[in-house]
C-alpha cells in the first residue's frame, strides 16, 4: 500500500516535474476563443503566454469535474492505496467541491486538503506533502499536517501591467489607463483563500522594495521548508532584477533559488511580467 498525492495544475508544477515527484496530476481547462486546452498538458505555460499576448481574446479557465477525480479515486481504492488530494482555494475555483463530490464512498482512503491558496502558494504545500510522504507518513497524517501548516503560507506578487485585470473586468478601462500611465504596480497576496491587494507602488523599483518589505513584515522566510519564486510571461528578466534587489533575503541562506513559471490560472488575470514568491513564514 502506498500514499498517492493528487494535485491540480493550478499549483503550477509542470507535468514533467509532477511526474518526477510521483504526483497524480489533473488539469484545469483553459479556453481561448472556443478552443479548450488542458493546462500543462496540451498547452504549456509558454504557449499560454504566446497566445495571451498575441490574441485579443480573454481566456477563461474551468474547474476539474468530479468525474476526473472519481476515476482517480476508484483506481486508488482498487490498488489498496491511500491518497492526499491538494487543490487550489475553494473560493477561487469549484475544483475542491468537485473533489468533495467525488470523495463520496472513498472517505476511508482519500483525504482532501483545500490549500486556501493558488499557484506558488499551493505549490509549496504540495512540495511539503511530498517531503512528508517520503518520510513515511500516512495519508491521514499528511493531510492533518498540511491543514495546520497552510496557515503559515505567504504568497506575495507584483504585477507589471493592469491591462489583463481590465480585460477580465476586474478594473475599469480608465483605471487601467491611469495606472499604466503612472506606472502603478499592484502588490497582491492571497488572504483567507481570496486574492487581495496589499498596496500599489510607483514603478518596478518601488514595487520590488514593497515586496521585500511585505516579506519582512511576516517575520521572514522559514528556509527549512519549501519556498519558490515565480514569474509570468516569456522571460524571467523582471524576476532576476527582483532577486538582485533582494539579495539580503537569500544571501547565506540557500545556494540556489527555486524558480518556476506561473500558469494560466493566475496568468490570465495577472498578464505577463508579474513576479511572486511563496514561503512558509518563520515562527
Amino acid at each position: 500500500m502506498s500514499v498517492k498525492i493528487v494535485v491540480d495544475s493550478a499549483c503550477d508544477l509542470t507535468k514533467q516535474r509532477a511526474d518526477a515527484l510521483d504526483l497524480t496530476f489533473l488539469s484545469l481547462k483553459t479556453i481561448f476563443g472556443g478552443e479548450e486546452y488542458s493546462d500543462g498538458i496540451t498547452m504549456s505555460h509558454r504557449e499560454f503566454y504566446e497566445k495571451l499576448i498575441e490574441s485579443g481574446d480573454m481566456p477563461s479557465t474551468s474547474q476539474i469535474p468530479p468525474h476526473d477525480f472519481e476515476e482517480v479515486f476508484a483506481q486508488i481504492k482498487k490498488d489498496g492505496d491511500t491518497a492526499v488530494v491538494i487543490t487550489l482555494s475553494a473560493k477561487l475555483s469549484g475544483t475542491f467541491q468537485s473533489a468533495a463530490i467525488a470523495q463520496e464512498g472513498y472517505e476511508d482512503c482519500v483525504f482532501l486538503v483545500d490549500s486556501e491558496t493558488v499557484s506558488l502558494g499551493e505549490q509549496i504545500l504540495v512540495l511539503l506533502a511530498c517531503r512528508l510522504r517520503d518520510e513515511g507518513r500516512s495519508a491521514a497524517d499528511i493531510a492533518q499536517i498540511l491543514e495546520e501548516r497552510k496557515r503559515d503560507i505567504r504568497l506575495i506578487a507584483l504585477l507589471d501591467t493592469l491591462e489583463y485585470l481590465r480585460r477580465g473586468g476586474r478594473i475599469s478601462g480608465a483605471a487601467a489607463i491611469a495606472g499604466n500611465l503612472l506606472s502603478i504596480k499592484p502588490v497582491i497576496t492571497v488572504k483567507d483563500g481570496e486574492v487581495a491587494i496589499l498596496g500599489k507602488a510607483r514603478g518596478s523599483k518601488n514595487g520590488n522594495n514593497m515586496l521585500i518589505q511585505e516579506i519582512n513584515k511576516t517575520n521572514g522566510i522559514d528556509f527549512s521548508l519549501p519556498f519558490v519564486l515565480g514569474y509570468t510571461g516569456l522571460d524571467d528578466s523582471l524576476l532576476q532584477k527582483y532577486i538582485a534587489d533582494s539579495e539580503a533575503l537569500w544571501k547565506g541562506q540557500v545556494s540556489d533559488l527555486p524558480i518556476t513559471t506561473i500558469g494560466s490560472t493566475i496568468g490570465t488575470h495577472a498578464g505577463p511580467g508579474a513576479i511572486g514568491v511563496a514561503f512558509f513564514a518563520r515562527a
